[in-house]
């Protein structure tokens, strides 16, 4: 298995979306974001997607020149326009605007529409909870999932997101309503591994662990059946209410494909105001330590906490490089030359 070093993998990236039209801080931003992905192993959003935005900056499906623009002020709560503007600079400015009136009024709310694909949602979890705040964050998308009990893709996986701060450490959840994302599909495909468990339908209605006919069917399977279908509904519908924005229908008309037109949500919270630093401190402590003591089942090393492993992930990449698909990462040099 080939590692790259964090920098090493960054500079390449960030060479590719110069040659792909994006502004130097624009690009230095894209990069290290997509670096940090793949370095926490969320290799699917990271080093994976990045000849696919690339893709999508050459066809204008993303503009590399928008700016995101303020339509609506309201107390707590904001409305952006991101004008199709890059996913993560959009995301990042919207986060960091929800912690700023967090700060004031001790939540803040910023909504984005017309944005494209943010790519790891968990980034803006992290960004909230290593800044000592709460965040819940999601995503709506183009449909890639049947509704439970059809066969067409009718919802998105819409990605949701929750962080808290705390001790020893941040937890953050980033799980997309679909069973598997069809990022986590890709890697496991790449690999030439099966499903732990089952991920979605093939062609004649079969249950499978099979990534291949998955992607080939796009028959993937919500989260919890029907419940995880019912939660990507609502994520969705809340959404576009309260941006003002697309849902999925409309995201489907524009066609386009990876979140073209998302409506995009940021809520945060500052602990400080509420039960204090030393609570939250406290508090996830005594979940962290009350999970990690649970018995691990049959086959299992060790019970975990959302976050925990990314974080293990992250000092080991650190330390030996980020691992790599070969194929991919010969890909991404390419387009940096």
């Amino acid at each position: 298995m080939t590692r790259i070093a964090f920098e090493q993998m960054k500079s390449t990236i960030e060479r590719a979306l110069l040659h792909a039209g994006m502004a130097p801080e624009q690009a230095a931003i894209c990069a290290q974001v997509h670096t940090e992905s793949s370095c926490d192993g969320i290799y699917s959003h990271g080093l994976n997607r990045v000849a696919r935005f690339v893709e999508y900056l050459q066809k204008g499906w993303v503009n590399a020149a928008a700016r995101a623009e303020r339509v609506k002020a309201l107390s707590v709560m904001e409305i952006w326009d991101g004008h199709q503007g890059p996913g993560i600079t959009n995301a990042l400015l919207a986060v960091d605007r929800a912690m700023a009136l967090a700060k004031e009024q001790g939540m803040g709310l910023v909504a984005m529409r017309n944005s494209s694909h943010w790519m790891r949602g968990g980034t803006y979890g992290w960004r909230a909870a290593q800044q000592g705040m709460a965040a819940i964050c999601w995503t709506n998308t183009e449909s890639c999932m049947p509704a439970w009990g059809g066969k067409d893709a009718r919802i998105g996986n819409n990605p949701f997101v929750m962080a808290v701060p705390g001790k020893p450490a941040p937890m953050v959840l980033d799980m997309a309503m679909s069973q598997y994302s069809y990022g986590k599909l890709e890697v496991t495909r790449l690999k030439g591994e099966q499903l732990p468990y089952p991920g979605g339908f093939d062609q004649q209605g079969n249950l499978t662990v099979d990534p291949a006919p998955i992607e080939a069917s796009k028959r993937i399977l919500p989260t919890g059946y029907w419940k995880g279908s019912g939660f990507a509904i609502l994520l969705d519908a809340m959404a576009a209410l309260l941006s003002a924005g697309n849902a999925t229908p409309q995201i489907d008309k524009i066609g386009r494909g990876s979140c073209t037109g998302a409506s995009q949500i940021f809520m945060v919270f500052d602990p400080g105001q509420l039960g204090g630093a030393d609570f939250t401190g406290r508090m996830t402590q005594s979940i962290a330590d009350y999970v990690n003591s649970s018995e691990p089942a049959e086959g299992v090393g060790a019970v975990t906490w959302p976050g925990q492993r990314q974080r293990n992930t992250r000092e080991d990449n650190l330390r030996q490089g980020i691992p790599v698909d070969d194929g991919v990462w010969q890909q991404v040099v390419k387009l940096a030359e």
